[in-house]
């Protein structure tokens, strides 16, 4: 008689591998992406910016916000994203204005410069989900699922942060 491991293990193991194989597809996909972000800007002769930087002028997009919005609405994950927001002021990538109820914060918008960084960085994406599509690596459906995916994902981790289990 063969002695075999609960039917939960054995899920349980897989399970475990696959997810800490995506977490470090995730880690690996973000630095890539500042990679290509970077060697586009490269290319450009946009040098005076960095990556995250860039990425912050297109999440905000048209958008009017504030550091901790920046957070909140999941744009931003950095500790420093009030240096990169001065930043972006210093060079003239952003508008800044002092709110009038409280003097502390600071709301921010994208200059015509900002915009066109942005605009650099929606070209990009836009000639990669082209190339995607052509080289059949992906497509709506495959996209969606992914996204599908990663959404449960954000929820869970979103879960464990604000409630202990």
């Amino acid at each position: 008689m063969t002695l075999h491991a609960p039917l939960t293990e054995v899920p349980r193991k897989n399970l475990t591998a696959g997810y800490l194989e995506t977490l470090a597809m995730l880690e690996r996909l973000h630095r890539l992406l500042l990679d290509v972000i970077k060697d586009e800007f490269e290319r450009l002769g946009i040098l005076e910016i960095n990556p995250v930087q860039a990425l912050l002028l297109f999440n905000i997009a048209e958008n009017e916000v504030t550091a901790g919005e920046l957070k909140s609405r999941g744009y931003y994950q950095g500790s420093n994203v009030s240096y990169n927001l001065k930043k972006l002021v210093e060079l003239g990538y952003m508008h800044h204005q002092r709110s009038d109820i409280d003097r502390r914060s600071v709301r921010v918008r994208l200059t015509e410069k900002g915009h066109y960084v942005r605009g650099t960085m929606a070209d990009l994406f836009t000639r990669h989900s082209d190339i995607l599509v052509r080289r059949s690596v992906m497509d709506d459906a495959l996209v969606e699922t992914i996204n599908g995916s990663l959404k449960r994902m954000e929820r869970f981790w979103t879960e464990q942060i604000r409630y202990i289990y």
